[in-house]
């Protein structure tokens, strides 16, 4: 159980979106958004201290006290500090997922991943994992918390791929096409930080969230060689089958 202090009521930072934990009625309760909140300072305390002090330079204690919460509360949410860093990316996979699921049912799921990339119009929706892959470019102590991030999400699209075709896919499939997806996205963060650095100004994170898009349609068109179009030209209608056997 997680203790009922008063800090655990805390608002959660702008930046990160923590995710209430399902619940049986339509709408979470006041526990389940105060989990939700407590969980979301605490991952925006560990970030905010790693932009201050540095990679090495603090601990769960100093995590916790940024927070507000105890040290047993922090565990209670996170099983390391780098669990904690790794939190940060959440919200992004969780808005994208939502647009994933509002997709027809019979659409391809790369099409669908795609369309839920570019439903994320706010270039501002990928800024906490691009600061996250930020940090830790320059502190591979920190390569942990970035691996951490890309498993989380990697579970993430197993499930979402498993709610759209049924429980009867193949697992080989379900974890092929995720580590697919995951790769592209790896992709296209690494090339980003390549071109802009660690900016993280609007138009730096739309090249990145452009980036993102067009790694999906690279996937989806089966790395066919590039033309003579521009990427986003090549990439913005990808040629990808509808067929539920298929990516």
């Amino acid at each position: 159980m997680t203790p009922t202090s008063s800090h655990e009521a805390a608002p959660p930072a702008p930046s990160l979106s923590g995710t209430p934990e399902p619940s049986e009625s339509a709408s979470p309760s006041r526990r389940e958004l105060n989990k939700a909140a407590t969980r979301s300072s605490i991952a925006a305390a560990a970030l905010d201290l790693l932009r201050s002090n540095g990679s090495g330079n603090f601990t769960v204690e100093d995590i916790a006290a940024v927070a507000g919460v105890s040290r047993r509360t922090f565990f209670n949410y996170f099983p390391s500090l780098e669990a904690a860093l790794a939190s940060v990316a959440d919200g992004f996979m969780d808005h994208a997922l939502e647009q994933f699921r509002l997709r027809p049912a019979d659409e391809s799921i790369l099409e669908s991943a795609q369309a839920a990339l570019m439903a994320l119009a706010d270039p501002m929706s990928v800024a906490p994992m691009a600061e996250l892959f930020s940090l830790t470019q320059d502190n591979r102590s920190l390569a942990r918390s970035e691996l951490e991030a890309w498993e989380h999400c990697t579970e993430q699209i197993i499930d979402a791929a498993r709610s759209r075709l049924g429980a009867g896919i193949s697992e080989l499939y379900l974890h092929a096409l995720a580590g697919s997806v995951i790769s592209c996205g790896k992709a296209a963060m690494t090339v980003w930080f390549a071109e802009r650095g660690p900016d993280l100004s609007a138009e730096s994170l739309a090249v990145l969230r452009q980036h993102l898009i067009d790694a999906m349609g690279l996937l989806g068109a089966g790395f066919a060689p590039p033309s003579d179009a521009s990427p986003q030209t090549a990439t913005a209608s990808p040629s990808v089958p509808t067929t539920t056997d298929r990516f």
